[in-house]
């Protein structure tokens, strides 16, 4: 496990993390701190331990509102992807149908030319 030394309100904390986890761990850690200088900034020195439960609640609160948004997403995936699926079964149906058009019309043209074939052939040559 490595380890990282993190600034956080001005206290340095050693926090543990897995190897490679590092960078990541200090972003976090600067990010949060980011929330505590905003809170010290608009509220003044309230004390710490208020805020630091006031840049948690506002972390949590971006969390849910990420997770709704998420969940909305999904639902509007899942939605285009059945209208997907329905204009696909349709393009598959009316595919279909076109072929037998296509193929009911090919017959009779083959019957209509069978048909001026056998009259031509019912003709006197003349010589």
């Amino acid at each position: 496990m490595a380890e990282v030394s993190v600034e956080i309100n001005g206290r340095k904390f050693r926090m543990a993390c897995e190897d490679g986890q590092e960078t990541h761990l200090s972003s976090l850690a600067t990010r949060f701190n980011r929330y505590i200088d905003e809170y010290k900034g608009t509220f003044g020195e309230i004390g710490d331990n208020r805020l630091v439960v006031m840049a948690g609640i506002a972390v949590v609160d971006e969390l849910v509102e990420a997770e709704r948004k998420i969940q909305q997403l999904s639902s509007e995936l899942a939605t285009v992807t059945r209208a997907g699926s329905d204009v696909a079964a349709e393009a598959e149906s009316m595919e279909a149908k076109f072929a037998a058009k296509l193929s009911d019309v090919a017959r009779r043209i083959e019957s209509i030319a069978t048909a001026v074939d056998n009259a031509g052939q019912d003709q006197p040559q003349p010589n």
